[in-house]
């Protein structure tokens, strides 16, 4: 007896060092039946319903044996009387008790029985099944001493290795948690974060199968994103709000557990039988107390296909975070659309005011010279017709420099550098001005398109501003990179303003627009009678 005391200190020790709750089921089934003598041992943790097994280790049959008996007991026959009762049991004859339903095909032969419950505080984690003591005996009352104080040690060991993987578990959602907000505060782009919540979440609470689904107009729900078991073939699928579950959900604004999909009458049966739905969670994506859309995870990865509350919980911060995330790119998109029809409209307003000034008056000149020919003759009529000329000429060069300004296909083709080599060179040979032109970057160096076309137009405006208004007689312009970006420095000789009395006119107002419309800056340093220097800074993302 004191060997096997000893014995049992020892199991007992190594039983509180074991965290991993499988390894642990495993030795404590090993340990069990070297203190009895058993041949084959068992142990059977009861599900959170205290109706049948969700785990059972066996210790002393082969993996052959396993394979060909198939699936695992779930708690009936004796083993449901050991799970109703938590009373220990032994038995001369196992097969022989009428409470026993059999055994399975292929299943060892098992006479004698000793079944101890574990149990913790009033609560039963499970039970410890031994059969088939050596030498063909009945199992002993010191056998089940034994056997009940080690179900005892086993109780606080298992509750210890369920709280280190429940809470290790937690740390790892959290992790993931924190790993996906830096994620999507980094996103912009709405389609790449709903498909990342999909991705994401559906590993965090193993789902077979997770939508997103976001209203349209027309009553619609749109399966905007899909992670898992089919999830290319639903993308794009729409759905009746009224006529769904993820429209109920979303109108009632609280998530909601199916536990069996054929038992809901909410459900869209076409859309479940598409996607072979056994159970669901829907959770609502809400912000500032508005639904914007509807996460829908289908199936579970475990064997009855549930999701749990703690499931649900995880879920609903997700798609709090995601529902920030979302709300933030569409308020981006929004803002940055309005910024950019603006930027369009003064653009267009410039170009009406040119096409009026200039083309139109120099039109209505022509007009007015062709009507008069018809009077001249000789000498009178060739010097009106080389006016004529003439004026057509240079109407057709500012329709052409217009048709450039709207959008020069050397930045297109060739990139920053030579659009403004272009532009320069045209410029000096129009005006007469000097233009030095200087670039810091890499040779063919090309930048992102709407940087390219902000510090462009930039330099149009600026040169469009000397020709009209500071008489200048040479122009420096330098391009270079730094640790921000990139930075064009616009100098001109001319005669100079003052930028607090001319904040919005000479263009200004359009040049800091294209700026913000990519996060730079613009800085202008001027004086009457000191020439004009243009700073601008666009940052590289």
């Amino acid at each position: 007896m004191a060997d096997r005391t000893r014995a049992l200190f020892d199991a007992g020790i190594a039983l509180t060092s074991e965290l991993s709750l499988d390894a642990l089921l495993e030795k404590l089934a090993g340990t069990a039946a070297e203190l009895t003598g058993a041949r084959y041992a068992a142990l059977g943790v009861i599900d959170p319903t205290g109706r049948e097994l969700e785990h059972f280790v066996a210790h002393g049959v082969d993996a052959e044996t396993h394979a060909a008996i198939g699936d695992l007991p779930r708690g009936r026959g004796i083993l449901g009387v050991l799970i109703r009762d938590a009373e220990p049991l032994r038995l001369h004859d196992l097969a022989g008790d009428p409470r026993s339903v059999g055994f399975p095909p292929n299943h060892p032969l098992m006479k004698t029985f000793l079944g101890v419950p574990i149990m913790l505080r009033g609560v039963a984690y499970g039970n410890l099944y031994l059969t088939e003591k050596e030498g063909g005996e009945d199992f002993t009352e010191e056998d089940q001493e034994l056997v009940t104080l080690l179900a005892g040690q086993a109780a606080v060991a298992i509750e210890n290795a369920r709280l280190y993987e429940s809470s290790r578990r937690w740390a790892d959602q959290l992790q993931s948690l924190i790993d996906v907000g830096n994620a999507l505060a980094r996103e912009t782009d709405l389609e790449k974060i709903l498909t990342l919540v999909a991705d994401r979440l559906r590993e965090l609470i193993d789902a077979r199968l997770l939508l997103v689904l976001v209203p349209e107009p027309g009553g619609v729900l749109r399966i905007a994103a899909a992670a898992g078991d089919g999830a290319a073939e639903v993308v794009g699928t729409r759905v009746a709000r009224e006529d769904s579950k993820a429209g109920k959900v979303l109108e009632r604004m609280q998530s909601e557990l199916i536990d069996s999909v054929i038992e809901d009458p909410e459900i869209d049966r076409e859309l479940a039988r598409r996607m072979a739905m056994n159970t669901g969670l829907y959770v609502p994506m809400l912000i500032r107390d508005h639904a914007i859309g509807v996460i829908h995870a289908v199936d579970k990865l475990v064997s009855d296909r549930r999701f749990t509350n703690e499931d649900r919980r995880l879920s609903e911060i997700f798609a709090a975070r995601a529902a920030v995330a979302v709300d933030q790119s569409r308020r981006i998109e929004r803002e940055t659309f309005r910024r950019m029809v603006e930027a369009q409209e003064l653009e267009r307003r410039r170009l009406a005011r040119e096409l009026h000034d200039e083309t139109g008056q120099a039109l209505t000149s022509i007009l007015l010279g062709l009507h008069g020919l018809d009077t001249k003759d000789g000498d009178a009529l060739r010097s009106a017709v080389a006016s004529l000329r003439e004026l057509v000429v240079e109407t057709l060069h500012d329709v052409r420099r217009l048709a450039v300004e709207l959008r020069p296909t050397a930045l297109d083709d060739f990139g920053l550098v030579a659009a403004l080599e272009r532009l320069t060179g045209t410029f000096s040979e129009q005006t007469g001005i000097a233009v030095d032109l200087e670039s810091r970057l890499r040779e063919n160096e090309r930048l992102p398109t709407e940087v390219e076309t902000v510090l462009y137009r930039i330099v149009q405006e600026a040169l469009t501003n000397v020709v009209k208004h500071a008489r200048a007689e040479r122009v420096s312009i330098v391009l270079m990179r730094n640790e921000r970006g990139v930075s064009a420095v616009i100098e001109d000789d001319g005669r100079g303003f003052r930028p607090d009395a001319n904040g919005g006119g000479l263009g200004l107002v359009g040049m800091r627009e294209r700026v913000a419309l990519v996060d730079g800056t613009l800085e202008i340093e001027s004086s009457d009678g000191g020439g004009t220097t243009l700073v601008v800074e666009v940052p590289l993302r």
